[in-house]
């Protein structure tokens, strides 16, 4: 799998407790719905499997909002080892993880790839009444909103409504 599909996937993973109506939504609670997901994302679909990829969600969410701190991810790495394998290209690492752990672990070595090469990019949607996250990859690096459609309209608006009603003469 490609560095942005990794990306992509652990983005996805992140997203999967939306704010809807005004409520916490977890897309990964219904087994059938995350079987689904998981089988779509390359995982097997199990019971198992899912449990595992909940934790690393939370943790990760908590970790990328900065409520807890990053080694919260280290029991998730237990016995997870790496073994080296030599190409012409050099030496890359292969990670040795039970299959039911695996989606869960790659979840967390892109989210720590992310931080090695791109620190800072992948964060929480700016509108504090979202809890979608994203990766900025704009040159700029200030990409705010997980969606300028949803979050970046809704901000927009509640600013300017502020603004008009703070300049509005009082009778």
């Amino acid at each position: 799998m490609a560095d942005r599909e990794r990306q992509d996937t652990l983005l996805e993973l992140l997203n999967t407790t939306p704010v809807e109506g005004g409520a916490v939504q977890d897309r990964l609670a219904d087994p059938e719905a995350a079987r689904l997901w998981q089988q779509a994302h390359g995982g097997s679909g199990t019971a198992e499997e899912r449990r595992h990829l909940v934790r690393a969600r939370d943790a990760l969410q908590a970790v990328i909002r900065g409520s807890d701190p990053a080694s919260s991810l280290t029991p998730l790495l237990a016995d997870v080892t790496a073994h080296p394998r030599l190409s012409p290209a050099g030496v890359s690492w292969e990670l040795d993880v039970p299959t039911d752990r695996r989606m869960a672990v790659d979840a967390i070595m892109t989210w720590s790839a992310l931080q090695e090469t791109t620190p800072g990019r992948l964060r929480p949607c700016a509108n504090a009444d979202c809890r979608r996250f994203l990766v900025d990859r704009s040159k700029t690096n200030k990409a705010r909103w997980c969606s300028m459609a949803v979050c970046g309209n809704r901000m927009k608006a509640r600013r300017h409504y502020q603004r008009t009603r703070d300049a509005a003469p009082t009778d």
